[in-house]
């Protein structure tokens, strides 16, 4: 009987804490797709809302999807072949290396973008482009790229695979792409859904970086609620969460699989 009672006020605590979480997000989408949010669900359910925050934010949107591509692409390339350095290379060198790649984790978005623009803000052209919100994000992602393949090594056995397959004559860039890369396609993947989640939801570093040229998703959404009516910045809020959710649900996915395992 005891047992019971504790089950159902855990039960009851867990139910109360979702849904205060979730009853928000759930009036912000509702807003997004009434007539008029202030009359209610009986004044009406339109898309008029979604069409209105496509013709006016669809660059932001399209933006923020080439940005998040362009960030994975680099943390891609540069990320895995520098997590596998790290892990083979371990010594006091590679862990330095491996916290200086950490450390935007530790530092606040702002401060981040405020180095970025006292380093390279002189650079005009660098600094109304595109490629300088994308080196942000670079720079915002790329731990979280490093460790996830990182952990991936560490469960494999990386020097057992290299040395197997340097014993039978692959060269050592065949036995990264051939043997070392395959194997580790679970961490890869993980690590790619989370640079392109963050990307698509940086705000932070995103609005220190942008030029009125240069808005993403994000800066959009904060520039709606500000000055469009309710029912247009709720709209955009659903788009965002018609981007972000699918990606959190693949990520937990693939974590359950790695736990699986």
């Amino acid at each position: 009987m005891r047992d019971r009672i504790i089950f159902a006020l855990q039960l009851l605590f867990t139910l109360i804490v979702a849904a205060f979480l979730v009853v928000p997000a759930a009036l912000s989408i509702a807003a997004g797709v009434t007539v008029n949010y202030f009359r209610g669900i009986q004044s009406g359910v339109t898309l008029q809302w979604v069409a209105q925050v496509f013709d006016l934010y669809a660059g932001t949107i399209m933006a923020s999807i080439a940005i998040a591509l362009g960030t994975l692409l680099v943390t891609l390339v540069v990320g895995v072949p520098a997590a596998y350095a790290l892990y083979v290379r371990s010594g006091r060198l590679a862990r330095l290396v491996e916290e200086i790649i950490t450390l935007p984790v530790a530092i606040p978005g702002l401060a981040l973008a405020l180095g970025l623009l006292l380093s390279y803000g002189g650079f005009g052209n660098f600094r109304r482009s595109w490629l300088f919100i994308l080196a942000g994000h670079v720079i915002f992602t790329m731990p979280f790229m490093v460790r996830s393949v990182m952990a991936i090594f560490a469960s494999i056995d990386v020097k057992s695979l290299d040395e197997g397959a340097a014993s039978l004559g692959a060269a050592p860039w065949r036995r990264f792409v051939d043997v070392i890369v395959p194997n580790a396609a679970p961490g890869i993947l993980a690590g790619s859904l989370m640079v392109v989640t963050l990307s698509l939801g940086e705000f932070n570093l995103t609005w220190m970086l942008h030029t009125p040229l240069t808005k993403t998703l994000p800066v959009g959404l904060a520039d709606s609620y500000a000055s469009m009516r309710l029912e247009v910045a709720s709209a955009y809020t659903l788009i965002f969460f018609v981007m972000i959710i699918p990606l959190l649900v693949a990520m937990q996915w693939i974590g359950e699989m790695g736990s699986a395992k």
